[in-house]
């Protein structure tokens, strides 16, 4: 035969299955009927679907091509086959929630729906495979975080098969750590990490990896029980990695939220990305910690007036419970909720990045609640300023580098210099001449010029916006000779964040009331500066990112 088709693996079972019977039947003289019970046979054994347990294993059978392996003792997944492929599952470590719990692990099979239930005192993890349906889908309930400090999913696959991945966190190949263990660098310059190239929380879509005749893709479904709101962003991938990473002590900007984590699903695929998959019909199956429709309720707002044109406005919802976004009409304004856990939220509203309203809301559970218009009036971009540098947007993307910020380590050959000289009002350009970080030991000066006419010599008062910090790092202000009043402490998460691909922290405005006697009728002169109580040299040294700058009159 010139071109031999592979039968599909639950095609080889049934072969096998169907060439014993029939030797059985020859053998017992049953020729007459063989036709027929031959029939009955392909019936039973067309479809494979189902689990089985057998020393210590339970093997699951999507009936469609997928066959995985999960260790009743520890409920990590050992074995991943796909349309009777090679061996998808990396055999050095497994894929696991958190970094392996030691689970104990039970399995029933009903209605066409495998359900596996991993338990701990704390931690209940389910894995649900409907028939004929190359996916797994997962959902995590939590009454504590894990010991390790994060709550993840890890799939752990291996990396010959599937070559094809994100380009900023495919660590394959790099030569060393640049930074901890966790940065690593190429040997042409280039830097690679698990942090690197990762979607804001707002952004979340199914990604994955591929190879030849397999992809294998996470869809990340409701983030309401995770923590650090819809730009929040942590990792997905790294090499042949899959991650869905709910919970991390990564530059986490507010408490881990526990409950029903998910739900959310693992895909797999000949190498084509799937369309998202409903999930809604998981809550029929017992889940622990899940909320179906009768406890929800939406909250509907009829617009927001004063909103600028030039950025998408997210309206944010949050309590210690849950968090949920959406984003308001870029006309109108007007917004309608996602269904939300009955209960009292906080709801923001940003623009870009940056909160611009905040009001107490609550939300009840079958109804609706409806909000008149309102006005975004804290946009300290509406603000009339003698200059400004930047945007009041919540990010530095507007600055040199700006577009190279989440996905390489400030070390990276690709980026462009940190150490600029003077920034001069009205001829320096933000998007090349002003740096978005500022390091105390790598740029820690950066000098603005101005000039003032005699009309302008007046209290003045100079606000620079910052959107993350490390190591307590804040900006110190001087103008000509007179020198401001330290800032007070941070109140940034404490961890590395910046030369993780992350700017995402508390945004926090410095002021500075500058009085109109240290002012100058011509050329000015600001030196901004770091501070901190902390050490740290060069990237890991006390630093923060900027959002804008600007000199106002004194209110």
């Amino acid at each position: 035969m010139d071109n031999p088709i592979k039968p599909t693996a639950p095609q080889r079972r049934w072969r096998s299955a169907c060439l014993a019977a029939c030797s059985a039947m020859l053998l017992a003289g049953a020729a007459g009927p063989l036709h027929a019970q031959s029939e009955q046979l392909l019936a039973v054994n067309a479809s494979a679907f189902g689990a089985v347990a057998a020393s210590g294993i339970i093997t699951v059978d999507s009936g469609a091509g997928l066959v995985f392996k999960v260790r009743q003792s520890s409920g990590d997944i050992i074995s991943i086959r796909y349309n009777g492929g090679p061996e998808l599952q990396l055999q050095s470590k497994f894929s696991h929630i958190s970094s392996g719990i030691g689970a104990p692990t039970t399995f029933a099979v009903a209605d066409g729906v495998v359900k596996l239930t991993l338990t701990t005192p704390t931690l209940t993890h389910y894995l649900l495979v409907r028939q004929g349906e190359n996916t797994i889908y997962m959902g995590t309930y939590v009454t504590a975080e894990p010991a390790v400090g994060e709550l993840r999913w890890i799939t752990r696959l291996n990396g010959a098969l599937v070559p094809e991945r994100p380009p900023a966190s495919n660590t394959e190949g790099t030569t060393g750590a640049v930074e901890s263990a966790d940065v690593f660098g190429l040997p042409n310059g280039e830097t690679r990490s698990k942090y690197f190239g990762n979607q804001r929380a707002i952004d979340l879509t199914l990604r994955g990896v591929r190879g030849p005749g397999v992809g294998v893709y996470m869809a990340y479904g409701n983030r309401e029980s995770s923590s650090g709101g819809p730009f929040y962003n942590d990792i997905q991938f790294q090499a042949a990695e899959v991650y869905n990473y709910m919970n991390s002590g990564h530059n986490q900007t507010e408490a881990w939220r526990t409950g029903f984590h998910g739900p959310y699903a693992l895909l797999f695929t000949n190498g084509d990305a799937p369309a998202i998959p409903d999930m809604g019909w998981m809550g029929a199956h017992n889940l622990k910690g899940w909320v179906g429709p009768a406890g929800r309720g939406e909250v509907v707002g009829a617009g927001l007036s004063g909103m600028n044109s030039a950025y998408p406005y997210t309206v944010a919802f949050a309590n210690a419970v849950a968090q949920y976004w959406t984003t308001a009409d870029p006309v109108t304004g007007s917004f309608s909720s996602p269904a939300m856990k009955a209960g009292n939220y906080s709801m923001t509203v940003y623009k870009g990045e940056y909160a611009v309203l905040t009001e107490p809301v609550t939300v009840t559970a079958g109804g609706s609640t409806t909000l008149d218009s309102r006005s975004v009036l804290a946009d300290p971009g509406n603000d009339v300023a003698l200059w400004r540098i930047g945007n009041w947007d919540g990010t530095p993307n507007e600055f040199a580098n700006g577009a190279r910020l989440r996905d390489m380590h400030p070390s990276d050959v690709r980026q462009g210099p940190w150490t600029m000289g003077e920034y001069r009002v009205g001829t320096s350009v933000a998007a090349t001449d002003f740096s978005p970080y500022q390091w105390k030991d790598v740029n820690g000066n950066i000098t603005i010029k101005f000039n003032l006419r005699k009309s302008q010599i007046a209290p003045l008062t100079l606000r620079a916006g910052i959107t993350v910090a490390q190591s307590g790092g804040r900006p110190k202000a001087q103008v000509n000779g007179w020198v401001a009043p330290n800032p007070g402490a941070s109140n940034q998460p404490n961890s590395r964040s910046i030369t993780l691909g992350s700017f995402r922290g508390n945004n926090k405005m410095y002021t500075y009331n500058i009085p109109a006697n240290e002012l100058l009728v011509g050329e000015n002169t600001i030196v901004l500066s770091v501070i901190s109580g902390s050490g740290g040299v060069q990237y890991l040294s006390p630093a923060y990112a900027y959002d804008a700058i600007d000199l106002i009159k004194t209110p």
